[in-house]
């Protein structure tokens, strides 16, 4: 009976000591991802006076050796820390940048199927997407852009067609595009 006790716990002490080992890593891994950040972030994130030294060493060490050292050191003041708000904070850093990424590709889209040959098709498309839109301003745009691409001159309409489309559309839709837009 005494054997199995001791079974037991020698099984929970290594079950805790890699959940442990684990959790380290993670806290490394944030300690990874605040080096990534720039200056304004970091201060946004109002870290400790050490942590944040760490973290700008980090960001000026070079040499691979140093910095996986320097990265274990800030592994090892990240256990000190409450490390849930910065992750929270630096997954919705992470997600705005992706949405933000999502909507531009969503803007480009509309620019280049604007100026595809189904122009009258997608202006209507637009028209009843977005009553607001100015379908002769986008229509004179888009002509304009398709005819500096053929004549190679710099592409003031094509980026002025994209600022019109930025106007246009909303931000945070939650639309996704259809089938012509992919």
């Amino acid at each position: 009976m005494k054997e199995n006790l001791t079974d037991n716990s020698e099984r929970e002490a290594r079950q805790s000591k890699t959940k442990r080992k684990k959790e380290m890593h993670a806290l490394q891994n944030i300690g990874e991802s605040l080096v990534q950040l720039d200056s304004r972030r970091l201060i946004e994130l109002g870290l400790s006076d050490t942590l944040m030294e760490a973290v700008l060493e980090a960001k000026r060490i070079s040499k691979h050796g140093a910095l996986r050292r320097q990265m274990q050191l800030i592994g090892k003041l990240m256990r000190d820390v409450d490390a849930e708000p910065i992750r929270k904070k630096l997954d919705l850093w992470g997600n705005l940048g992706a949405e933000s990424t999502a909507r531009l590709h969503q803007l480009e889209r509309w620019r280049e199927r604007l100026m595809a040959d189904e122009q009258m098709q997608v202006l209507s498309e637009l028209g009843q997407k977005y009553p607001d839109a100015d379908l002769q301003r986008l229509r004179a745009l888009a002509r304009n852009a398709v005819k500096e691409r053929l004549a190679n001159k710099p592409p003031k309409s094509f980026r002025a067609l994209f600022q019109e489309l930025q106007k246009i559309i909303p931000a945070a839709t939650d639309e996704r595009p259809s089938e012509g837009i992919d």
